[in-house]
């Protein structure tokens, strides 16, 4: 994967960038502030960028700003935002397009190399990866309409590991039940959020995971 890295602590960027680099990642441009980053993705078009929320000047929400634009800029750029801090202020505009490939895990939760790197690839690719607790932000605001509503719990379950970027598999193990039944699961969401057969699996899983995390709450 060819990727631009965006944090102003050096420290941690010279980290991330060396971790990229033993998965085999290509690290085609790091930068400090969200103006870099913009320029850095619309010349080198990477596969994914890795982008802090608070940068300079302000040190706020710089990044999510950026990771906006950039977007707006190169339609459907993937970006995986890790920061320390939930900021949902620009949140919902990095999710406005449906186009998915993004994912917002926060930095002192990540425990485990191999489920970054699988974050990281998913969003890549087109997914959706969500830390729990920036969900749980993310659902704070209730909507009056709710999508989700004719979802049993159990399916609101099954989505919510979704979000967190979970495989059918994973999501099996997590509730203890058997693959065939979360596809039945998953089949049933889809056709509940009216997602066509004819669209991929992927697009679907995609779609779903926007309207759950844009939903009035589980």
């Amino acid at each position: 994967m060819r990727v631009v890295v965006a944090d102003d602590a050096v420290l941690i960027r010279a980290g991330l960038i060396r971790l990229l680099e033993e998965f085999g990642c290509e690290v085609v441009a790091e930068v400090g502030d969200g103006g870099s980053l913009v320029e850095a993705v619309a010349e080198h078009r990477p596969d994914v960028s890795v982008v802090d929320v608070r940068m300079p000047p302000s040190f706020t929400d710089e990044g999510l700003r950026a990771a906006v634009e950039v977007r707006r800029r190169v339609p459907g750029a993937p970006v995986l935002i890790l920061s320390q801090y939930v900021e949902v202020s620009y949140a919902d505009d990095l999710l406005a397009d449906a186009r998915g490939a993004v994912g917002y895990l926060l930095k002192d939760r990540v425990v485990d190399v191999d489920d970054f790197m699988g974050g990281l690839r998913s969003v890549a690719s087109g997914g959706t990866v969500f830390d729990p607790q920036v969900v749980a932000q993310l659902m704070v605001r209730r909507r009056r309409d709710d999508p989700l509503a004719s979802l049993t719990p159990r399916e609101r379950e099954v989505l919510g590991l979704m979000a967190e970027g979970r495989s059918n598999p994973a999501i099996g193990r997590q509730l203890v039940v058997s693959d065939g039944a979360v596809e039945k699961h998953v089949r049933s969401i889809f056709a509940k959020l009216g997602l066509h057969v004819e669209d991929s699996d992927q697009h679907r899983r995609v779609l779903a995971v926007l309207a759950y995390l844009r939903s009035s709450g589980r």
